[in-house]
C-alpha cells in the first residue's frame, strides 16, 4: 500500500508551512519561500494562487507585497491544504474490485476501509500549521545541533547563561 503526498500537495504543504513558521514576520516573497523550501519557482504561483482562491492566504502586488497566511496557523489544518492541492481525500476505488467504489453493491472491505479513510480524515484535521511549525522548528534546531556537535541541552545551557548575563535595562 502506498499512501504518500503527490508532488501538488506536497508543494503545497510546504509553502503553508513556510507562511506559518514566518507568521511574526509580515509578508513572504514568492521567491524567498520558493529558495527556502526547495519549491520550483516556476510552480509555486500557481500553489499560491490557488490557495488565495481558497481564502488561505493572502497575497498583495507590488515592491513591498508577498504572501501572508489569511488565518492564524492554528486554525489552518494540514486537510484543508491538502485538499486544495489534490482535492477531497478519499478513496473512489474499490479494494477489491479494481474499479469505482458502488455504495449499493459494497464490498467486504467497504466498511472497514472508509472507517480507516475517515480517521485519516480526522488526524489530517485535527493537525494544525502552527503545530507542524512547532515540530519543523524544533527539528530544525535538533539538526543543526547534531551538525555542530551540540547537544540541546548545551544549547539551552548557554542561552540561559547569556540571558543572566545580560545587563538589566
Amino acid at each position: 500500500m502506498e499512501l504518500r503526498l503527490g508532488k501538488r500537495a506536497d508543494y503545497t504543504v510546504r509553502a503553508v508551512l513556510d507562511l506559518a513558521r514566518h507568521t511574526e514576520q509580515g509578508r513572504r516573497k514568492a521567491a524567498d519561500i520558493s529558495a527556502e523550501m526547495d519549491i520550483p519557482s516556476s510552480y509555486l504561483p500557481q500553489l499560491l494562487a490557488e490557495l488565495v482562491r481558497a481564502g488561505l492566504v493572502r497575497s498583495v502586488a507590488g515592491r513591498k507585497g508577498g504572501y501572508t497566511l489569511a488565518r492564524d496557523p492554528a486554525f489552518i489544518t494540514l486537510l484543508e491544504v491538502i485538499e486544495v492541492a489534490e482535492g477531497v481525500v478519499t478513496s473512489t476505488e474499490c479494494v477489491l474490485r479494481s474499479g469505482p467504489c458502488r455504495w449499493d453493491d459494497a464490498c467486504a472491505i467497504h466498511d472497514p476501509w472508509l472507517r480507516a479513510q475517515e480517521a485519516l480524515r480526522r488526524s489530517l484535521s485535527a493537525t494544525t500549521f502552527a503545530e507542524i511549525a512547532e515540530i519543523d522548528t524544533a527539528l530544525g534546531e535538533a539538526a543543526e545541533a547534531a551538525e555542530t556537535g551540540e547537544s540541546a541541552e548545551t544549547r539551552a545551557t548557554e542561552a540561559t547563561e547569556e540571558t543572566a548575563e545580560a545587563p538589566a535595562q
